[in-house]
């Protein structure tokens, strides 16, 4: 399969694209971004651009793949609505609009977040943004969309890009993994999830942390 990655300069993204780089199945993959992943790779291809919100001087590169891992996003924190609603939802929906005009068999697969609200009525900002993001996605006419809420995620070795609070943290990991397993994912496990619904499908269009294990495992 051709797949293009964006976020491949964040924790999350970076980690999709390792996935995708070392996996048999995937043929080739684009990645977009603000700045360069700077990796080197027989199957990678990557287009630098700067802004996300006006696609059209590239869109015609953007034909002739089967998949979008969306793992670009920003925190919300100290953030107000209005900017993280075009930074999130106005962003995504964009990119993703300029997508299935390219490749009406294209799979999407975005990057939500554990505690994500579907009724976009919830009490945190952050959620009910997000909810609305997964919802109107769904409703694009791609092949089909799939939503991931991954809740604690555990990091691969030797990456650039993981998040600068991660390392006060890792020392915790092992603990989670022993009293509550069901609660952490790896970035690998994500990846091949992506990779997994994009190929096969899956029953559900929103995979909760159960759902990323059972869709990696396949």
């Amino acid at each position: 399969m051709k797949v293009i990655v964006t976020g491949a300069t964040g924790m999350v993204g970076e980690g999709v694209l390792h996935t995708c780089l070392n996996h048999p199945e995937v043929e080739t993959v684009l990645v977009i971004g603000r700045r360069s992943c700077n990796v080197q790779h027989p199957k990678l291809k990557e287009i630098v651009h700067k802004n996300f919100h006006d696609l059209s001087s590239i869109a015609e590169q953007l034909s002739g793949y089967d998949a979008c891992f969306f793992c670009l996003g920003v925190s919300s924190v100290g953030m107000k609505e209005p900017v993280y609603y075009h930074l999130t939802y106005k962003l995504t929906t964009h990119v993703a609009e300029t997508l299935v005009k390219q490749n009406k068999a294209m799979t999407f697969c975005y990057v939500s977040g554990a505690g994500t609200g579907s009724s976009e009525k919830g009490r945190l900002m952050w959620a009910r943004v997000k909810g609305k993001t997964e919802n109107d996605l769904m409703k694009l006419p791609f092949k089909a969309v799939y939503n991931f809420r991954p809740g604690i995620i555990e990091a691969g070795k030797d990456m650039k890009f993981t998040n600068k609070w991660y390392k006060y943290f890792v020392w915790l990991l092992w603990i989670i993994k022993k009293l509550s397993p069901g609660s952490i994912t790896t970035l690998e496990q994500i990846g091949k999830a992506m990779i997994s619904v994009t190929k096969s499908g899956y029953e559900k269009h929103v995979l909760e942390i159960k759902d990323i294990h059972i869709a990696a495992a396949r």
